[in-house]
């Protein structure tokens, strides 16, 4: 008994790591204030914020495996982070914006969506490991706050004013809520090597993109972050009417075989 305990003291003497864990921190304190700004109709900057909270959920990973700073702590510190900053605070924010214009239904969606983002933060936790790195399992949940959040900047970059009350948001928060517990393939980027050499025109798409990002912001992000959350069902039908074109010829093929 006495080892364990000794054991135990050995091992929170250790600590934990500041630098992934404060950046995770910082984003957890965006996603809670994009929380309190869409409770005081502040809406435009709830979005902005959870973008802040995504871009800072982007760089703590991978901080943490460049510093060799990963731990099990800052795993789960991450994922529930990530509940709040993408999972309550899109949710408040879509249902302070637009749902709470049809009752009960407007909250509930939202709850769905809550529910089925903290569902596939945890199916991903369980899942490290056996599936691999390159693609995810459903849409990530920064993706689907991401396009929630820019339909909010995209509403008021096209001259909106106030709320926005349409059941287009309703049946939209319904279906990224669908394709986040999805088996649906979304493509990581995670075996993209930023420190490898790369050609020369890889550079230069990157800058044209960013200088188009930067004369349209609200516009171009919207359309990233919604082609990105339907490459995953059109890929997914693309790979069905492949298999579909495959059995079709092979049942030819067997016509063909049949009558020789």
């Amino acid at each position: 008994m006495k080892k364990e305990r000794r054991f135990y003291r050995d091992r929170m003497k250790k600590g934990i790591f500041i630098l992934p864990n404060l950046i995770t921190t910082i984003g957890l304190f965006a996603g809670f204030s994009a929380i309190v700004s869409a409770m005081n109709g502040r809406y435009e900057m709830a979005a902005i914020l959870v973008f802040v909270a995504a871009g800072l959920d982007a760089v703590d990973g991978r901080i943490a495996r460049l510093t060799k700073t990963t731990s099990k702590f800052g795993a789960e510190y991450d994922s529930l982070s990530d509940l709040v900053a993408f999972g309550v605070a899109p949710a408040i924010l879509m249902y302070m914006w637009s749902l709470s214009s049809y009752g009960k239904w407007g909250w509930l969606v939202a709850f769905l969506y809550v529910v089925c983002g903290a569902l596939r933060l945890a199916r991903f936790n369980v899942q490290i490991g056996l599936i691999e790195s390159r693609v995810f399992n459903g849409l990530p949940i920064p993706g689907a706050a991401c396009v929630l959040a820019a339909t909010v900047l995209l509403y008021y970059k096209l001259g909106g004013e106030g709320r926005f009350e349409s059941l287009s948001v309703l049946a939209g928060m319904f279906v990224l809520s669908l394709l986040m517990v999805s088996s649906i393939k979304y493509y990581s980027f995670k075996d993209l090597n930023w420190l490898a050499r790369k050609p020369f025109t890889s550079l230069l798409v990157i800058i044209l993109v960013m200088i188009v990002i930067a004369a349209e912001p609200q516009i171009m992000v919207f359309t990233f972050v919604v082609g990105y959350s339907l490459s995953g069902p059109v890929w997914y039908l693309y790979r069905l009417s492949r298999r579909g074109v495959c059995w079709m010829a092979g049942k030819e093929q067997e016509k063909i075989e049949s009558v020789k």
